[in-house]
């Protein structure tokens, strides 16, 4: 298999991964949050498609799903935000399987990864689906062209990091720590040991879960990470300039900020992924 896009984003540097919540708080606003991301050095994006019992999340992301989903927010309308936006790197969509497999006119997830290839989704993360009855959703992102990611968490058993790592493309989401999304004020003693079960895998590991200042992102870049992935600091910043009625502009100035200072301690620590092989 060729090296995707979502892979490719990985080479020259550690890759700076955010998450935002698509349509939170309303779909126009939303696209000027991703698209100032972008400026701020994203080089792959991950948007949440919403859903009702979101399980691997926090507090702060699960508050941005419900002002996302009282906005209007459903699959189809994710598929026209994606295709609205006017970003150049990979996305990543991260939802849950129920709406995979219930979406369009068959059952199953061929429809749901067909049209998501179709509006410029580039990979997926589905946190809800088992690596054990994945290959339907596999053969059907083989098909499209479309990466499926997984998340490898500190109790991930060694019997099943292999076909998790077997099943997986684009990258490795690592979890640095147990719990729920949101962001820490350290980073988790566990991250080390992750990204050292992860060696011999040709795919690059992001690390997520409580990231939320340029100072963790060197860290983790410095010990050994592909890449880093922030979410709930960058939806902490949507949700108080909804909270403080700041303008749309404001906020988005605020989250292409956090993104450089994300990107910078990147920078400070990176090496291209040829010299960390």
């Amino acid at each position: 298999m060729s090296e995707s896009d979502i892979t490719a984003a990985f080479e020259d540097r550690p890759a700076f991964v955010p998450y935002l919540t698509a349509g939170d708080p309303t779909f126009e606003s939303s696209i000027e949050y991703v698209e100032a991301l972008a400026r701020g050095g994203a080089d792959v994006i991950e948007l949440g498609l919403p859903f009702s019992e979101p399980i691997a999340e926090g507090p702060t992301i699960q508050q941005a799903i419900v002002r996302s989903l009282e906005s209007g927010m459903t699959p189809e309308r994710f598929f026209e935000f994606v295709e609205t936006l006017g970003v150049d790197v990979p996305l990543v969509c991260m939802t849950y399987y129920n709406l995979i497999y219930q979406y369009g006119d068959a059952e199953g997830p061929r429809p749901f990864v067909e049209r998501a290839a179709a509006a410029g989704i580039d990979g997926l993360i589905v946190p809800d689906l088992p690596v054990e009855e994945a290959t339907p959703l596999r053969t059907a992102c083989d098909a499209h062209g479309v990466d499926l990611i997984f998340i490898v968490a500190p109790t991930t058993t060694d019997e099943r990091l292999t076909p998790l790592l077997e099943h997986s493309s684009g990258y490795v989401y690592v979890q640095a720590r147990l719990g729920v999304t949101g962001a820490r004020s350290d980073v988790s003693d566990r991250t080390s040991y992750s990204l050292d079960r992860l060696e011999g895998s040709d795919l690059p590991a992001a690390v997520g879960f409580g990231i939320s200042t340029g100072e963790q992102a060197g860290e983790i870049v410095a010990a050994g990470a592909d890449g880093i992935i922030v979410g709930s600091a960058l939806v902490d910043i949507v949700a108080e300039g909804y909270e403080d009625d700041l303008t749309t502009e404001e906020t988005a100035e605020r989250l292409e900020a956090k993104a450089r200072e994300l990107t910078t301690g990147i920078i400070e620590q990176g090496r291209p992924r040829s010299e960390r092989l």
